[in-house]
Formats: structure tokens, C-alpha cells, sequence
């Protein structure tokens, strides 16, 4: 393939400290590449040396006559009284730009609900990015420097921007470089990975899950003071190979290396065990949501919602954004009452919310991360029976990425995702029972999120996600619902589910507005008045079995409250047998789903 770029005894040092040592490198035709490493270690450097955007000390980056590269920078670099369509298009007219087939699949994917005339100053953080991104893929760029690109999009625009980037830079077709610490776009998107460490940049062949499975051989030879993120990684190998969603028909890498790697690995989650202590914790009720409704003026944000969240369920929250996800976190916590409907709290549940503006941390404080800790517990119980373990918050915090040395360190010194981790702990360290994560991974690189799931892993207690993170979020829950319409919906399918009815949607939402079609000009017959019919018989009965069978489900789940907590055996059996009506209400609802297409 034809060479791009390349870099040459590239050093890189601050005053006290030396970020690269002599990096040498190359991007080639057809290379997708992903950059990560731990926060602070210089991806974003490498990414502006070999961009252009900034000088080594010593060494070269050269690049092949010709060859334009694009940038996307982490910092906001659009002016706030520009507008939407100038900041993308500039003064083309708008039948030249409408022509280009390109640039219409880049608008229609990243801006087509934004208004062409709004003034930039307007739009949220997600919605700037949307358009920063939109001005650079319609240029003509043969190698594009991405850094954090999923910055600030919802779960769809990331899902575009990787299938765009995919048919755009084919094998043959241009270079790729992406620093992202989104675990999914790096495996959906990368055909190599760069991990920047220890003043090198290591080449591994594949996306994550492939990175993974070569990084853990690695550290299988590395030194004892490896082993922590060694076993993190094997974790993490575990579940990508074991039954991460959308991952385990993919060949990302070698099936029989990684088996044997993981042979000795044991699940995730003892769920049984958690569930367990969760019950014990929280009792039978935790939060109901009775047909709450919520409206702010004339608009409905949540209506209907209908909601028993049993002890120790994992959840996912998804759904655009003003889609009411922040509503519903504020209904189950009590901090927002319904417009109409009930929302009832059990006796005994506390919740805790890690939020995005670490209220629970005063961020400009001058004393040391050991004096904040001091004033909470001493210990800290994570597990149960045999594998319970009692903690102290400095362990906590090693299990966080934190060193001893950092113990010390005044609270406002930290990094942005150093004080994260730490209102983390400090909620932990709190007891609650009910736990909330709104955006929990903002400023954490990949390391550190492994770390968190690790320690989520064995926290009882029941657990609600918000989170743009596609990795994390089917990492730590093990079930997902969508804010749809302002209507809260089980998807059994996940996030690709979610997908498919959003843009499900969209089609209704441009079919709705679009000009009328005559008869003669559709190319697929409509459903007749006897289909339509038909199609309605049967949405009614498969909603009473629906609804039947939903209900069979909330029984047995607050059945395993009165179970033998002892009973390991009989708890499993009751589980697997839930799992199995969980199987068949997915297989209704997809079927529901297919007829009300019909229905109309």
C-alpha cells in the first residue's frame, strides 16, 4: 500500500518530563489506526506532531506530496456568531453542495435536525461538535487526524460517524488516526491500534478486542508490578470473548489463544451472590414508577411510565438527548415529582448519583485526597459470603489507578479524571444501595474505565447507567430501556435495537413531512384494508400476552426475595427460568414491532 505519512525518531519533552523518547512510525493506504493509552502519557502530542500541528524537539514527520490532512481538535474552534449552514458549506450555493451526493450523507447524518440558519452560540457542546465534524468530512482530505472525535455525541451519531468513516477511508482509500477512549468506535471503526506508553508507541495489529487479546500475552511476560492491569486486561478479554453484544460473531481475534488466556477466569458478576446481598440490603421494593407522567409547561417529557425496578438489576438508560433521561434519574430520586402518576420509594433505599459536575467534591479544595478520606468510613465490604472483601479507601483508590504518592496530593491538583474517580469513592464509601452513573466516563482513558467496571462489578446494590459509552454501558448492565416519544420501552436487543426503532422514527418522522407519492410512483404496494385489519387482531392479543407475560416476570423476580438466600442452586434455576420468559416477551415484542409497520 502507498505510503501516507511516517515519523522518524520523533523526541518530545516537557520541562520535567520526557513524553517520547524516539517514536518511529507509519500510516499508509487504507489504515485505520487508534490511539490509546493512559491519560497524560501524549496522545494528543503524537497526534499534532504527525498532523503538523506541532514540532518535535528532535526527529521528522514527513509526508507524501500531495497529501491533505484534516484535523479535528478536542477544543471548540467555531465561532459563536456564525451560522449552522456557513460554518459547513461557507458561501457555496446551495444546489452546487445539494449535488454532491457526499456531502448530502454527511448533513442528513450529523445535522438534520438542526436548523440551517442557527447561530452557532446557540447549540449545546454535542450539537457544536456535530457541526465541526459535518465542516470537516466534507472536505477533501487524504488523511484525517481525529482527536476524541465521540466527544459529546449521543449513541447514534457516534454509530453514524463510525459506518461513515468505514466506507469513506476503505483499504485503498486515504488514512485514518482517531485518539478515542471509546472502546467501541475503536473496535467498530480501527484496523490497528497504537498504545502510547512509557515514552513508546507499541503498533498492535486489529481493534480493541484484537489489542486486548495481544496486550494480555504481553503482560503475561511483564514484571510483578504489571500484574493489577494484567488481570484487568484478562477480565476485560474475558468478556469481549465470552458474550460482549454485538462482538461475538466478529473474528476480531484469535478464538483459541484467547480461550486458553481466559481458561481460569471466572464470570464477571456472581450474580446470584449480588443479587442476593442486594435484596438483603434493600428489601422487596425498591423504586415504582406508577403511571408517572411529567410535563414542563404544554411539553409532555415523560409519559405513562410504568416502571418496578426490582434489588440488584443493572440497567441502561438510552435515548437522545432532551429525550427525558435526566427527568427520569430525577424521578427516582426523588428530587422531581410527577406532573401526574405516583412514584413510590421503598423504606430502605438510599440513592446516590454520580453526576456530571462533581457536586459531591469540592473540586477546589487544598486538602490532600487522605484528609478528604479520613472523614468518611474506615472500611469498606465489596462481595459476599466467601468472596466478600473488606477494603480501606486507600485500597479503594489503588483499585481506581491511584498510586500511594497521590494520597497526598492536594484534591484541586488532580486531573480531571482523578477527581472523578474519587466522587466515585466517595459515593461508594457512602453505602448506598441504589446507584446512579449519569455520564460516568467523561475524562477517563481506557485503563481507568476497566478499573471502574472492575469495581462495579462486585458493588450489590442496584445500578442505573445513563451513558453516551456504548462499551461501558453494555459492559456493566446487563439489561437496557429507551426513553422513545417520551415513552419508556424494555429493549431487550440492546442498543442495536435501539438503534433500528430510532431510525425507525426517523423514516415515519420524513415519510410524515415529506411531498405525497402517487400510486403509480411507490415501489413497494401498501398494506390492504383486510392486512391492516389483521395486522391490528393481532397486535391486541400479542399485547394481553405481552403484558401477561411481563407480569409473570415482575412476579418472579420479587419472588426470589422470599427465596432461601442460602440456596444458590434454587436461586440459579429460578434465574434461568426467568431469563427464558425474558427470551420469549423479546420475540413478542419483535414481532409487535413488525406489525404495527403493518398497522400503520
Amino acid at each position: 500500500m502507498a505510503h501516507l505519512l511516517g515519523a522518524e525518531a520523533l523526541h518530545l519533552e516537557y520541562p520535567t518530563k520526557v513524553v517520547f523518547e524516539s517514536v518511529t512510525l507509519g500510516v499508509s493506504e487504507g489504515d485505520r489506526v487508534g490511539i490509546v493509552g493512559r491519560n497524560g502519557d501524549g496522545k494528543s502530542s503524537l497526534l499534532a506532531m504527525l498532523a503538523g500541528r506541532r514540532e518535535p524537539d528532535s526527529g521528522r514527520v514527513t509526508v507524501r506530496g500531495g497529501v491533505q490532512i484534516g484535523v479535528l481538535d478536542q477544543a471548540d474552534m467555531l465561532a459563536d456568531d456564525e451560522t449552522v449552514g456557513h460554518a459547513v458549506v461557507g458561501t457555496v450555493a446551495d444546489h452546487e453542495w445539494a449535488g454532491d451526493a457526499r456531502v448530502r450523507d454527511v448533513i442528513a447524518g450529523l445535522l438534520g435536525d438542526l436548523p440551517w440558519d442557527a447561530e452557532l452560540g446557540t447549540l449545546s457542546g454535542g450539537q457544536r461538535r456535530r457541526v465541526a465534524l459535518a465542516q470537516l468530512l466534507i472536505g477533501d482530505h487524504d488523511v484525517l487526524a481525529l482527536d476524541e472525535p465521540t466527544n459529546h455525541l449521543d449513541v447514534e451519531a457516534i454509530s453514524w460517524l463510525a459506518e461513515h468513516l468505514k466506507r469513506r477511508w476503505a483499504p485503498g482509500a486515504g488514512g485514518l488516526l482517531v485518539v478515542t477512549h471509546d472502546r467501541w468506535f475503536l473496535d467498530e471503526v480501527c484496523t490497528a491500534t497504537w498504545e502510547v506508553h512509557d515514552r513508546i508507541v507499541e503498533p498492535f495489529d486489529g481493534g480493541y478486542a484484537a489489542y486486548i487479546l495481544q496486550r494480555v500475552e504481553r503482560d503475561r511476560q511483564a514484571a510483578t508490578a504489571e500484574q493489577r492491569r494484567q488481570n484487568l486486561a484478562r477480565k476485560e478479554l474475558a468478556w469481549l470473548r465470552r458474550g460482549a453484544p454485538a462482538r461475538t460473531s466478529k473474528p476480531k481475534f484469535r478464538i483459541d489463544a484467547a480461550n486458553a488466556l481466559i481458561a481460569d477466569v471466572p464470570p464477571l458478576r456472581d450474580s446470584v451472590s449480588l443479587q442476593s446481598l442486594a435484596i438483603s440490603r434493600l428489601g422487596k421494593d425498591v423504586v415504582d414508577l406508577l403511571d408517572a407522567s411529567v410535563s414542563y409547561g404544554d411539553r409532555a417529557v415523560l409519559r405513562d411510565v410504568e416502571w418496578h425496578i426490582a434489588p440488584g438489576e443493572r440497567t441502561g438508560i438510552l435515548g437522545v438527548n432532551g429525550a427525558g433521561k435526566s427527568t427520569l434519574l430525577r424521578l427516582i430520586d426523588g428530587s422531581l415529582a410527577p406532573t401526574s402518576g405516583r412514584v413510590k420509594h421503598g423504606k430502605t433505599v438510599r440513592v446516590a448519583t454520580l453526576t456530571q459536575q462533581l457536586d459531591r467534591l469540592d473540586e477546589h479544595s487544598s486538602d490532600p485526597v487522605r484528609v478528604v478520606l479520613a472523614r468518611l468510613r474506615t472500611t469498606y465490604t465489596f462481595g459476599s459470603g466467601s468472596k466478600a472483601q473488606e477494603l480501606t479507601p486507600a485500597q479503594l483508590l489503588e483499585r481506581l489507578g491511584f498510586t500511594s504518592a497521590q494520597l497526598s496530593t492536594p484534591v484541586k491538583d488532580l486531573s480531571g479524571g482523578q477527581k472523578r474517580r474519587l466522587q466515585l469513592l466517595l459515593i461508594l464509601l457512602d453505602q448506598p444501595n441504589l446507584l446512579v452513573l449519569d455520564e460516568p466516563t467523561n475524562d477517563l482513558d481506557t485503563d481507568m474505565l476497566a478499573a471502574m467496571e472492575d469495581l462495579l462489578d462486585s458493588w450489590p446494590g442496584t445500578l442505573l447507567v445513563v451513558s453516551h459509552d456504548r462499551y461501558f454501558l453494555e459492559r456493566v448492565s446487563d439489561q437496557q430501556y429507551a426513553i422513545l416519544d417520551g415513552r419508556l420501552r424494555h429493549v431487550p436487543g440492546g442498543v442495536d435495537e435501539y438503534l433500528r426503532l430510532r431510525a425507525a422514527q426517523d423514516h415515519d418522522s420524513r415519510s410524515r413531512t415529506a411531498e405525497p407519492v402517487s400510486a403509480s410512483a411507490s415501489t413497494e404496494a401498501a398494506p390492504t384494508g383486510a392486512q391492516r385489519r389483521a395486522a391490528q387482531k393481532e397486535i391486541t392479543s400479542l399485547e394481553r400476552r405481552i403484558e401477561r407475560l411481563q407480569a409473570q416476570i415482575d412476579a418472579a423476580k420479587a419472588a426470589l426475595v422470599d427465596h432461601d438466600h442460602s440456596d444458590y442452586v434454587g436461586l440459579g434455576r429460578e434465574m434461568t427460568r426467568i431469563g427464558g420468559l425474558e427470551k420469549e416477551l423479546l420475540e413478542l415484542e419483535q414481532r409487535w414491532y413488525e406489525l404495527t409497520e403493518i398497522a400503520g
